[in-house]
């Protein structure tokens, strides 16, 4: 297979920081990343019940911090439903960041990242300032993701305009400042241009469609015509992997979305055997490591402009093996 040639050099972009190694959405996390070499670092946003923004996957947090311990939040349980899904737990929408901030994180996935677990405790939740600050502490990009936002509209915690002024208060609020702003929905991208010169990212997957309702499925917007219509607000496109790919055949989403003008951002790249496709798996436990490297490469030989992984180092190296980069 001939390699295509990326509308820019590709990124490294680490998936809630170095969450292979360390707790999603921590400091730590975050910094393994930037040590490791990564480009940019991902914080997925969510609201406190004061008007904060913290870094974490979900705003549903029992998997991620130990609020499950804490007999003082007990009675802050709930069942409620986000993009028309039942979810029942703790909310960070229903707690003060004050009060966030007395929880510790812990792994998510601790059957597949056992030594993740020996950092449970260590870490608390960060704030979006917190991660702002490393990142210039570090001089790299950050990544946010805003989840959710129709729902946090339609509950008086809409997380545009707070991540836009937190933005802005770093100084960042040009095409060429380190962030890049995504969302699996379309109408807050849209608002957005109006509100940041930032660089936005269309997210979208294999199968749904946005929860605001603005596509009749994700298939839609990733043909030619759609992909047309993302470059009229988006400077990029993330795609879940596996829509680079027909069976072991290219799929003509990178040509595509590189003709209409968009960068191109797979997400996520993990090493564990669960995670890959068959061709990169290696031995039988669904734990061990396979060859993720080698995933990513192929990726790379597409013209990707950069991708989404829980392993920077990997990432890194694998980029730099592909440009000839020692």
């Amino acid at each position: 297979m001939q390699t295509a040639t990326p509308l820019s050099p590709p990124i490294v972009i680490a998936h809630r920081g170095a969450s292979g190694e360390r707790p999603e959405h921590t400091i730590a996390a975050y910094e393994l990343a930037i040590a490791q070499g990564a480009d940019v670092i991902e914080p997925d946003l969510v609201p406190t019940s004061d008007g904060h923004l913290v870094a974490r996957h979900e705003n549903e947090i029992s998997e991620t911090t130990d609020v499950a311990d804490h007999p003082e939040f007990a009675a802050r349980r709930a069942t409620k439903t986000i993009d028309d899904r039942a979810q029942t737990g703790w909310f960070t929408e229903d707690f003060t960041l004050a009060e966030l901030k007395t929880l510790r994180a812990k792994e998510r996935l601790p059957q597949l990242r056992p030594g993740n677990s020996a950092f449970d405790g260590q870490e608390t939740i960060p704030t979006l300032e917190e991660v702002i600050a490393l990142a210039k502490k570090h001089k790299v990009a950050i990544y946010p993701e805003t989840k959710h936002p129709t729902y946090f509209a339609s509950i008086g915690k809409g997380t545009d305009a707070p991540l836009v002024a937190a933005l802005k208060a770093a100084g960042w609020d040009s095409a060429d400042a380190p962030v890049f702003i995504q969302s699996f929905e379309v109408k807050n991208l849209q608002r957005l241009k109006d509100m940041t010169k930032v660089r936005l990212i269309q997210l979208v997957d294999g199968e749904g469609a946005p929860a605001d309702g603005a596509a009749p499925s994700y298939a839609a917007m990733v043909t030619p015509a759609g992909l047309a219509t993302i470059a009229t607000y988006a400077f990029g496109l993330g795609p879940n992997k596996a829509m680079l790919w027909q069976g072991e055949t290219p799929a003509p989403l990178v040509r595509d979305a590189h003709a209409a003008g968009l960068r191109v951002h797979p997400w996520t790249y993990r090493a564990e055997n669960y995670f890959l496709p068959a061709a990169f798996r290696r031995g039988a436990s669904p734990v061990e490591h396979g060859d993720v490297a080698g995933e990513i490469a192929a990726a790379l030989r597409l013209g990707i402009d950069g991708f989404f992984t829980d392993f920077p180092a990997i990432g890194i190296k694998a980029r730099n093996d592909a440009r000839g980069v020692k």
